[in-house]
């Protein structure tokens, strides 16, 4: 008996009667919305209108690699490179995707060279920070890896060396910056596509691996996983919802399958509101091993005539490859594959830094991303599980 049958018989048992079987029956035959199938076009060519010098300093996470090609897509000549401890496994891997940098006697060389306008890092988290109040002390724009910054106490500093130099304090927040589907799913969200966004819910795998240093087990070097992997989503909840204010409203952290290792965090999630909606946010380090890419970001945006969901990185289901955007509005649902969509922050960030703009980033945006998760960590509550 199939599923429509054994509702009827339910329905019959239990004395509902025809007005239920009737309602049923105009459900089943209602029309039902087009769906249809796309690959969203790259957009205009983001040629570089400006040129700068800048210098690499940390590899300690290989996010450096991907953010130095963004700059470099922008119009950036990387003029030097610097690895704390002088790590040659590091160098030698930044300069065979990146070319014969050279590497840099110290960081004051970088930081004493006129000709540098920007510095991009990625040291160990808590190290990051006192970098960049550096870099911004000498006159030059900052690019850190997130997080960027892992205390309510940094931030305070952060913000006090924004206002008194005058310099940018750029987070890379990647999986929104770096992923062509969440760039297009700005795009159909400033058009309008799915009226008012009202929530946004952020699902972030990630998968530990193997060969982790002894930092990344440690949350007071790397700020717990909220104020880790969790400042993508709050960065996401932001942009999307268009929030200039917000907080946050519930919190919970916990270290359920690594008790090894005490001082980890593998899970985590966090409810916000702002001005413009609210947002959830879950972050855990369980990606089995059964799937083929380091976890399956996924990204929901529900506005009050629609909802956007992304696929970041795979589609478990069989669609090949990353960047798969799903949406439905009053007339239909569609399928957009966006990897050709082209990814603008290299080009954007480097003519703010030419030109004193914001478009590639918001600096207050881009902070208050930090406070919600620092907030968030700070007042996490334990699961009983952990």
């Amino acid at each position: 008996m199939n599923d429509l049958a054994s509702r009827r018989a339910f329905l019959m048992a239990a004395g509902v009667g025809g007005a239920a079987l009737a309602g049923e029956a105009v459900a089943q035959t209602a029309p039902q919305g087009t769906f249809s199938q796309e690959v969203a076009a790259p957009g205009p060519l983001l040629t570089p209108k400006h040129k700068i010098k800048f210098a690499v300093i940390g590899l300690d996470h290989y996010h450096i690699m991907s953010m130095t090609a963004a700059v470099k897509r922008g119009g950036g000549e990387c003029a030097f490179v610097y690895a704390y401890g002088n790590d040659q496994k590091q160098l030698a891997d930044f300069r065979k995707q990146h070319g014969d940098v050279p590497v840099a006697a110290s960081i004051d060389q970088i930081l004493n060279d006129k000709t540098i306008a920007l510095v991009a890092a990625a040291p160990i988290p808590d190290q990051r920070v006192p970098l960049g109040l550096k870099v911004m002390a000498a006159g030059k724009d900052y690019l850190s890896d997130k997080p960027g910054i892992i205390s309510l106490e940094q931030l305070a500093q952060v913000r006090a060396a924004v206002k008194a130099t005058g310099r940018k304090y750029a987070i890379m927040y990647s999986e929104r910056l770096e992923v062509p589907a969440a760039i297009k799913a700005g795009e159909l969200v400033k058009a309008g596509a799915i009226g008012k966004v009202v929530q946004t819910v952020n699902l972030a795998p990630h998968r530990i691996g193997t060969g982790r240093p002894d930092w990344f087990w440690d949350t007071a070097r790397y700020g717990g996983i909220l104020t880790d992997i969790g400042s993508h989503q709050a960065d996401q909840f932001l942009f999307y919802t268009g929030s200039k204010t917000a907080k946050v409203v519930a919190s919970q952290t916990g270290n359920i399958a690594n008790k090894d290792h005490p001082k980890f965090e593998d899970f985590g999630d966090l409810t916000a509101v702002g001005d413009g909606g609210t947002g959830y946010v879950r972050v855990d380090w369980y990606t089995p091993d059964g799937l083929g890419v380091w976890g399956d970001g996924r990204l929901f945006i529900l506005g009050t005539e629609g909802y956007i969901e992304l696929r970041k990185y795979i589609d478990p289901t069989g669609r090949p490859g990353a960047n798969h955007l799903l949406i439905v509005d009053r007339k239909q649902a569609r399928y957009i594959d966006c990897n050709q969509v082209q990814l603008p922050f290299g080009p954007q960030f480097v003519a703010d830094i030419v030109e004193r703009t914001s478009v590639a980033q918001d600096q207050a945006q881009a902070l208050l991303a930090a406070e919600l998760v620092l907030t968030a960590q700070k007042n996490a509550a334990r699961p009983v599980l952990s």
